[in-house]
């Protein structure tokens, strides 16, 4: 069974990755946290990428502000890789752009929400392993059916 590196720009990016770890658990997907930065550690974020890859993994990486976290780790795998930046209004969110505008051969897929980044995640990994799949497949069942029920109050039926 698969499971997800979530790999972080810094410790500031600790409760945003246990939101992600949350919605994973919910799935069946085990999360290991690990912190590397892309600026000013590449080195060992190229250690940290290189000792998970051999593993069936998808990577998720949390930075913000400038984020080349997630184009650097996407060059360096085979793997899946999910950008998954922190919103800020310090910049009004226009950091994301820094998540969205990656070079050519560099396609880190970009999830804002954690619960997303973690469905997403679960999704690929629930490819190769139908317990997750099948966990995926409840929880949209489970999304669809609050929809009509909710549809039901409003309009009286």
């Amino acid at each position: 069974m698969g499971k997800a590196v979530i790999i972080m720009g810094s410790k500031g990016d600790l409760e945003w990755s246990k939101r992600i770890a949350a919605a994973l658990e919910t799935f069946g997907v085990g999360a290991v946290l690990r912190i590397a930065s892309a600026h000013k550690a590449p080195m060992r974020c190229y250690d940290v990428i290189k000792e998970y890859e051999k593993e069936d993994v998808v990577f998720i990486t949390v930075a913000g502000r400038s984020n080349a976290l997630s184009g650097f780790t996407d060059a360096q795998t085979h793997c899946p890789v999910i950008a998954c930046p922190p919103y800020s209004e310090r910049f009004g969110g226009a950091d994301v752009f820094s998540s969205l505008r990656m070079p050519s051969a560099v396609a880190p897929l970009v999830v804002l929400e954690p619960e997303g980044a973690a469905l997403a995640a679960a999704k690929i990994l629930g490819l190769r392993a139908p317990d997750i799949q099948e966990r995926v497949k409840a929880y949209q069942a489970d999304a669809r059916q609050r929809i009509e029920r909710d549809d039901e109050e409003v309009c009286g039926g």
